[in-house]
């Protein structure tokens, strides 16, 4: 297929994708002819992409335009437009074009719908390089098991979970992790949940995390995870923004069951909330609270902001607010 779509804001994987793409195409002996890098945020070179796209490959292999930050799919100026749905039935014999962007494809844009055909047609590839969201515990289990066999090693499930954990969705450093305790295990033999805890360590945190501990009724444990935060600077008031969040999204689900609505997508739009399968989670964390307790949580929220841009120390703020007032 000459054309290839490639996007998520999982970025270590779709370089890895765009690496072995070039690599399966191109003839190392004529990969400085027929391979172009260009970068998508310049019109320019957007323009450029589509040009080069005509052009067959010289000499053995195929040939690879590959446009970074590809604006095809999003915010596309109407003359580049243009250019692109014109240049979609023109792409050279033994040429791949290859559009890499962050964002999800705008499935209302012309464009996008054009390229989508094509896609149906099997005359283009689509590949989505999503990150799971830091909430969804299954879906950081999926991406090491993923990552595990694109980088052809073999993981214990428990080893699995237990870099989900540690790592959570930094997919960057979790092929980091996975090469070095490749060379840490038996060769031929699967990573075991005891080298992932030797060599990656401990578990990650973030402020959903304090907001689960402190939801959990364990304020000692929410300050541990906050100390963590604070030692790998993150912004105080960052964080106070974060669980607020949290907080008023199990209110909001709480107040609206209480109310009687059942539709997760009415509970979803009301609380703020962008993925409605989150509700299904927040369902389970927050069965059997009542809505005094978010609405404790966020008074003492609102202390902690208070004493923060007092300047108050912001180990000092969050201890007063979570544990002088548990």
């Amino acid at each position: 297929m000459p054309i290839h779509l490639f996007w998520g804001d999982d970025e270590a994987a779709r370089n890895r994708a765009v690496e072995a793409l070039v690599q399966e195409q191109l003839d190392p002996g004529w990969a400085s002819l027929n391979l172009s890098r260009l970068d998508g945020s310049d019109a320019g070179q957007a323009a450029q992409a589509l040009e080069e796209a005509r052009t067959p490959p010289f000499g053995a292999g195929n040939r690879v335009v590959l446009l970074q930050r590809s604006p095809f799919c999003s915010q596309c100026p109407a003359e580049l437009a243009e250019g692109f749905e014109a240049a979609l039935g023109q792409v050279a014999d033994g040429c791949h074009l290859l559009l890499v962007s962050a964002g999800k494809p705008d499935a209302r844009l012309r464009t996008t719908k054009a390229l989508q055909k094509l896609v149906k047609a099997g005359q283009a590839s689509e590949q989505s390089f999503a990150l799971p969201a830091i909430w969804d515990g299954a879906g950081q289990v999926e991406l090491v098991s993923r990552t595990a066999r694109e980088l052809g090693l073999k993981l214990e499930p428990a080893a699995a979970e237990a870099l989900a954990d540690a790592i959570g969705s930094d997919s960057a450093r979790l092929a980091s992790e996975l090469e070095k305790l490749s060379l840490y295990a038996a060769p031929g033999a699967p990573i075991s949940r005891a080298a992932v805890q030797a060599l990656v360590g401990g578990q990650s945190t973030s402020a959903l995390a304090v907001g689960d501990a402190l939801l959990a009724g364990q304020p000692a444990e929410a300050i541990a995870c906050l100390d963590a935060l604070l030692e790998a600077n993150e912004p105080a008031l960052r964080i106070v923004a974060a669980l607020t969040s949290q907080i008023r999204g199990w209110l909001w689900v709480t107040l609206l069951e209480r109310a009687g609505e059942q539709d997760v997508a009415v509970i979803a739009k009301a609380a703020g909330i962008g993925n409605p399968k989150r509700i299904y989670v927040m369902r389970k964390q927050i069965r059997g609270r009542q809505p005094a307790v978010f609405l404790r949580l966020l008074s003492q929220l609102l202390d902690v902001e208070a004493a923060l841009k007092r300047g108050t120390d912001a180990g000092d703020a969050f201890r007063d607010g979570f544990l002088l007032c548990a």
